[in-house]
């Protein structure tokens, strides 16, 4: 018998995309980033990409930490810049398939343009944003999708800035794909992935993300399970839902689905390409 086909056989799926010497992980009990990131690994195997083409990059924040532990060419960028490194290396390398993991924080807040004017440039990637409503890595500061009311280490009174609507800032900026799904929704949030992973363009996904320390624990909700709870007893999947409709506020749906499919729309990638063989050399 050939003990190494056994041993592989036995491996679980996953395996060839960890780092297993490198855990136990860091992250919290009950918080939404490691399921986030075994739906991502799961999507690549589920339309065929091979895992040697496959790029993770993150900025600072909690997601950060994933590239220490997949077994994929990974990149733990600086703040906020997550974006602009991944559409270096889209432009150099168009073969890979290349995604932004990061938080609500550092997309949104330090990173903002960096998101709104990829999208208008229909540059090549997918973003995952797991969206926990605050800086959970770096002490509990406010974040832009903070929701009214809540509270932080910066908003110890309760938060009074409207906060963003992610998917609809995606739509908005001309995103070709645009979904919404939460952690505890692992076999959408995997098709949803796999379906974006077949696409060209500019693809985002939100993934609603439970944060029990730096979050819960200032708002009700301290226990592991307490918005995992939430989540499940508010979402709603309405796809193909108008973004504009879909904004958070506590006590009402949470509006779940895959919102946004355009088709037909050039990438950066192509633009430039088309631009060059038009350009004659002096």
């Amino acid at each position: 018998m050939n003990t190494q086909t056994t041993a592989e056989s036995e491996q679980h799926p996953i395996e060839k995309w960890l780092r297993s010497e490198r855990m136990p992980h860091m992250w919290c009990a009950g918080c939404g980033v490691g399921p986030t990131l075994y739906a991502w690994i799961r999507a690549p195997d589920r339309v065929g990409i091979p895992r040697e083409k496959v790029v993770y990059v993150s900025g600072i924040g909690c997601c950060g930490r994933g590239s220490g532990y997949l077994n994929v060419d990974g990149f733990h960028t600086t703040h906020g810049r997550a974006i602009p490194f991944a559409i270096g290396l889209k432009l150099a390398r168009p073969e890979l398939c290349v995604s932004v993991i990061s938080g609500d924080g550092d997309l949104f807040s330090i990173g903002g343009n960096h998101f709104i004017h990829a999208c208008r440039r229909n540059v090549d990637l997918l973003v995952i944003c797991t969206n926990n409503f605050i800086y959970g890595m770096t002490g509990g500061q406010l974040a832009p999708t903070t929701l009214l009311g809540d509270r932080a280490t910066t908003a110890p009174y309760g938060n009074v800035e409207p906060s963003f609507s992610t998917p609809h800032l995606a739509d908005a900026a001309g995103a070709v794909y645009v979904a919404r799904w939460t952690s505890i929704h692992l076999r959408r949030l995997e098709k949803s992935i796999a379906e974006a992973l077949q696409m060209k363009g500019f693809r985002y996904i939100e993934v609603l993300s439970p944060c029990p320390v730096n979050y819960g624990r200032r708002n009700k909700l301290p226990e592991p399970d307490d918005i995992a709870e939430w989540f499940r007893q508010s979402s709603v999947i309405r796809n193909g839902a108008n973004t504009s409709e879909i904004s958070i506020e506590k006590g009402k749906p949470l509006i779940l689905g895959d919102f946004v499919k355009r088709t037909g729309k050039p990438t950066f990638y192509e633009v430039m390409k088309e631009l060059e063989g038009r350009v004659k050399p002096r």
